[in-house]
């Protein structure tokens, strides 16, 4: 059963939100609001992870993440607010994480450069983390990288030095594999209990969530909140039968949002707000390729299974 930290001030659900933009690529600030209103409704949500993955945080200017982190305070109606610091620089990171700071952020998260999965030496890994962490003094989140990308994913030994970062307050572990999760969780548990180490690969919630979390940062929240939160409760409330079929809902969709090829997810993201209503325009700041008519479909009837929409 899920055993929660309640020293852990950074605990429970947090939607990793989208980003919307015009068709011109640039962030549509109303169309922003509204989604992060939208998705903050939702009853029990802790907040948001702002400019992640699938905020689309590696192609915005600092200027633009600066935006949307000012947008999410304003709606963030007592949400927590964790902003994605994504950079191959060190130095521009930390600057990163000044900005998020002045922004209105409550802490940062240092998402591994996509350089690192070919390869990273442990002392650059060491030493980007503490840069950014020393710049904001905010408190800190790492990001576990997938069991298949290469030094984004921390080894032992790296995270045990990361987790002698005195500010560190959280891990979204997304290896996406339960048992490297269960490693990270216990290694984490076992130097620094009062970091939460909390659920992210999305279709593997449940089973993260039975083996101990403090919560989860996962972009599928950003379409059904409610779902996430529910199972997250269920779990820690010790209602299996009723987690059960939460994940029974959720599976099939997050198998779609997420399969390969990875970068696909935030187009799926904003193609199943758009099937929901709650999103005018699909598109992203990087090039993609459109999702064929079969795929768009195959996210409707998932949405319908999971009993977000009614078949029509």
């Amino acid at each position: 059963m899920q055993q929660l930290n309640p020293s852990n001030s950074f605990g429970g659900v947090y939607a990793a939100t989208i980003c919307p933009m015009t068709d011109a690529g640039t962030i549509d600030q109303d169309a922003l609001w509204r989604h992060l209103s939208e998705v903050g409704a939702a009853d029990g949500l802790a907040g948001f992870l702002v400019n992640g993955h699938a905020g689309e945080n590696f192609a915005l200017d600092r200027d633009e993440l600066m935006q949307v982190i000012r947008v999410a305070r304003d709606v963030s109606d007592g949400h927590c607010i964790v902003a994605g610091i994504n950079s191959e620089q060190a130095h521009v990171a930390a600057r990163m994480s000044e900005d998020a700071a002045k922004a209105g952020a409550d802490a940062v998260m240092v998402f591994p450069p996509f350089s690192w999965a070919l390869g990273a030496d442990d002392r650059l890994i060491q030493a980007h983390h503490r840069t950014v962490a020393n710049a904001s003094g905010l408190p800190l989140f790492l990001f576990q990288g997938s069991v298949n990308a290469g030094r984004t994913r921390f080894e032992e030994g790296t995270l045990r030095g990361l987790l002698e970062i005195d500010s560190l307050a959280g891990i979204k572990e997304g290896s996406w594999e339960a048992a490297a999760y269960e490693e990270t969780r216990r290694l984490a548990k076992s130097l620094r209990p009062d970091v939460g180490v909390m659920a992210s690969g999305d279709e593997h919630l449940f089973v993260c969530f039975m083996i101990g979390s403090e919560g989860s940062l996962v972009s599928l929240a950003a379409v059904v909140p409610d779902l996430i939160v529910a199972l997250e409760r269920a779990v820690a409330e010790g209602d299996i039968d009723a987690a059960q079929a939460i994940h029974e809902r959720l599976y099939h969709l997050a198998r779609l949002v997420y399969a390969p090829p990875g970068h696909l997810a935030t187009l799926r993201l904003k193609i199943c707000l758009k099937i929901l209503g709650r999103l005018s325009c699909v598109s992203t700041r990087m090039a993609m390729p459109p999702l064929s008519t079969a795929e768009i479909e195959a996210l409707r009837q998932a949405l319908i299974a999971a009993g977000c929409l009614r078949n029509q």
